[in-house]
């Protein structure tokens, strides 16, 4: 699906963002577009491509290569627009994701979390996209806080387009996961810089459960969505549970300290995640390693027969990280173990 394609990634310098970048450049597309508003990081990516040249009076240029980098804001709709002439296919990892920053600034996160989605999706009509992919999260799933109310209205944004396209060829679907373990911004880098300085790991609640996974499994199945949708739907990928204590454990035995300073719930905050509400799995199939959560508009028939024998429909009930089975602690380490080492976090 990708060989040959002109593709677009709306947050590309993030951490998903990133990792997808590094998947679709194995699968030779025509051109991977980075779209962020971080000069510094797409600096460095470009140095990390090796596709900085310098010319003849020796300032550094970006050279030509199968990848472009956009300077721009997803909220900026013009911008967008410019970035998406002649794409195939977007990827829309851009957001507001940092639960009191939402709180604190509601409507910036609406603009970046809906206004900001309404405007990939105008763009990608505009361009004829076959295409387009939206991240979203499990604090989507009964809303408790303003981010995860942004997202909710992301997706429903996204489920909505594909039925009001008209003519258009261009097929929306969106991601629904959890925690992705060493992104930026989340907690287990923040637990890592705390104890290389030997300082408190600050913990919410130790019996806080989250759904997590690496970025490399959210990547794989980002593609998959991609590749596998009929359009409309919201994948709800399934990911194992984790006590939020277990993670600071892990994570003090790896740096063999043992300091915990309990700092109780931020503004927002739930004790558990949903990723499905009991409502949405009374209309969605279940897939091998997630869930299509069928849109109200369409034909239920149309899914089923494009899925065919790959699915099967889900249970009705909440899929939710405190009725989820969850990790004891030994699994727990280990995965937290394998991924700074392969970050190459030195103990």
């Amino acid at each position: 699906m990708f060989t040959g394609e002109k593709i677009l990634i709306i947050g590309g310098t993030g951490t998903v963002g990133k990792t997808l970048f590094y998947s679709l450049l194995k699968k030779n597309p025509e051109v991977i577009r980075l779209f962020s508003r971080d000069e510094h990081k797409q600096f460095i990516m470009e140095n990390e491509l090796g596709i900085i040249e310098s010319d003849d009076s020796g300032h550094e240029i970006p050279s030509t290569a199968n990848t472009r980098f956009f300077i721009g804001d997803v909220r900026d709709k013009e911008r967008v627009q410019r970035a998406m002439e002649g794409i195939d296919i977007v990827f829309n990892v851009a957001a507001m994701k940092h639960v009191p920053a939402c709180e604190y600034n509601p409507f910036e996160a609406v603009k970046t979390n809906v206004l900001g989605v309404q405007n990939v999706i105008e763009a990608a009509l505009k361009a004829d996209a076959k295409t387009v992919v939206y991240t979203s999260t499990d604090k989507a799933a009964s809303p408790t806080n303003t981010m995860g109310a942004t997202k909710l209205l992301a997706e429903r944004l996204m489920s909505a387009a594909q039925f009001s396209r008209g003519t258009s060829r261009t097929k929306f679907v969106s991601v629904r996961f959890g925690n992705i373990l060493m992104s930026r911004g989340s907690v287990l880098p923040l637990f890592v810089a705390q104890a290389k300085r030997k300082a408190a790991l600050t913990l919410t609640e130790p019996e806080m459960t989250r759904f997590v996974m690496s970025k490399e499994r959210a990547v794989e199945l980002i593609l998959k969505a991609a590749t596998e949708s009929l359009g409309g739907e919201i994948f709800v990928l399934k990911m194992p549970v984790v006590r939020m204590g277990d993670v600071a454990k892990s994570v003090m035995e790896y740096f063999d300290y043992n300091l915990l300073k309990v700092i109780g719930k931020r503004p927002g905050e739930k004790m558990y995640e949903e990723l499905m509400t009991e409502e949405e799995s009374m209309r969605a199939l279940e897939l091998e390693d997630m869930f299509a959560v069928l849109p109200f508009f369409g034909e239920r028939d149309d899914y089923i027969n494009h899925y065919k024998d790959n699915a099967t429909p889900a249970a009705i009930s909440m899929y939710s990280s405190e009725n989820a089975p969850i990790l004891d602690y030994l699994r727990v380490k280990d995965m937290i173990w394998d991924i700074l080492n392969r970050e190459g976090v030195k103990q």
